[in-house]
């Protein structure tokens, strides 16, 4: 299978861990021949509640067993997407009520760069160096590392970066803006975290000025850093709210979300003015809101706090120069990117997975399943700790 996935699989990276799957339980992943692998990565911090979880699996049965896609998204009404939209509406304020479901973290960002133009009437988008927000031209528009984007060039024009973090760049917001784009934490950049009010500031400019404000929640929502969603704990609602990865619980969905006001402006002049034929796909809709429904009812959301203290108790040593982030959305850096590389292959020996980000090279991702036992975390730490130990 090895020889047949580098001859006919499209590959993404030179260097692909290439790990031959069997099967996937809980918090564990395992290959073809039996070895067991803690996974710290949660299929990038999208599968919830780790894997095969039987509620989710459950929902995908049921609804294979009523009916699977029936038509382009938004014309039928269907119960898993209506029950998605309304449990996700449940978590927010008021102002953010209409939820688009999409098939992809990206296609949501997509979704969310054309509400804000429609809505302004402008078409200047602002976002942060540093950011990812999808791999898409769109998307890859407003994501600020130029040697990802420049072989791709020329991309959407009327885009402008601002330092994340940084209160002086916000005159650069104007009535010309449409948007401001930024991750409530940026990810690919090291797991960065607003400071001193940063958020809050950048929406009250965006009101000063008419533009609106999208938050790409797709990795810091559903959970993940204590709150539901992200920007709870930075002081700030958005206008636009961009989810996926956790939302689907390991299965590929994405949304965009604003007020009802602002969504209707999608429908009409023109009609369709954005349209799916997969979104919302009835399965997905229902592995999404069987996911959503166990993380409240479960309280994992304040779970993933009381499990990010375990994580860093156990995850000392004077390798780690520090360890960002917030709830289970964690990475630990380390001196170099070579260390940081060595320790994930040597992780992965031990059977632990890690995994890197996109900018940051001496980071390593731990963002296991919000599902993962106290002894299952000490367990990983101490691998990744005998890891450290044999490699310095």
């Amino acid at each position: 299978m090895k020889s047949d996935f580098f001859k006919y699989q499209a590959q993404t990276s030179p260097h692909p861990l290439a790990i031959e799957i069997s099967k996937a339980k809980g918090s564990y992943i395992y290959d073809i021949n039996g070895k067991k692998y803690l996974d710290f990565v949660a299929g990038v911090s999208a599968n919830s509640l780790g894997h095969n979880h039987p509620k989710v699996s459950e929902a995908i049965k049921n609804q294979v067993d009523s009916y699977s896609h029936v038509m382009v998204y938004g014309e039928f009404i269907q119960k898993p997407q209506v029950d998605l939209c309304k449990i996700l509406a449940s978590t927010l304020p008021k102002n953010l009520q209409s939820v688009y479901i999409t098939n992809s973290g990206t296609e949501a960002t997509e979704g969310a760069l054309k509400l804000a133009k429609r809505v302004t009437n402008r078409s200047e988008i602002i976002a942060a160096k540093n950011s990812y927000h999808g791999n898409t031209q769109g998307a890859m528009s407003v994501s600020g590392v130029e040697r990802q984007n420049a072989a791709f060039r020329p991309l959407i024009p009327g885009i402008k970066f601002i330092n994340f973090n940084c209160d002086f760049c916000l005159q650069k917001i104007t009535n010309k803006t449409a948007a401001v784009i930024l991750e409530t934490i940026q990810g690919g950049a090291g797991f960065i975290e607003s400071q001193n009010n940063y958020l809050a500031k950048v929406k009250q400019r965006c009101k000063e000025v008419g533009a609106l404000l999208i938050l790409d929640e797709i990795q810091t929502g559903i959970g993940r850093t204590g709150k539901f969603w992200g920007f709870e704990n930075y002081n700030v609602i958005p206008d636009i709210i961009i989810t996926g990865k956790g939302l689907g619980g390991g299965m590929p969905i994405g949304a965009f979300i604003a007020s009802f006001e602002h969504m209707s402006l999608l429908k009409d002049n023109p009609k369709l003015g954005h349209i799916s034929t997969f979104a919302g796909h009835p399965v997905i809709a229902a592995a999404a809101f069987a996911t959503v429904t166990e993380i409240l009812e479960q309280n994992l959301t304040s779970e993933s706090l009381r499990k990010e203290k375990i994580i860093r108790k156990h995850l000392q040593h004077s390798a780690i120069k520090e360890i960002r982030g917030k709830g289970l959305m964690l990475a630990a850096i380390v001196e170099t990117p070579e260390l940081a590389a060595k320790i994930i292959h040597k992780c992965l020996e031990k059977g632990l997975i890690l995994f890197f980000l996109l900018f940051e090279g001496r980071a390593m991702r731990i963002t296991p399943p919000l599902t993962i036992s106290d002894e299952e975390l000490i367990l990983g730490c101490s691998i990744l700790i005998e890891s450290i130990e044999e490699l310095t």
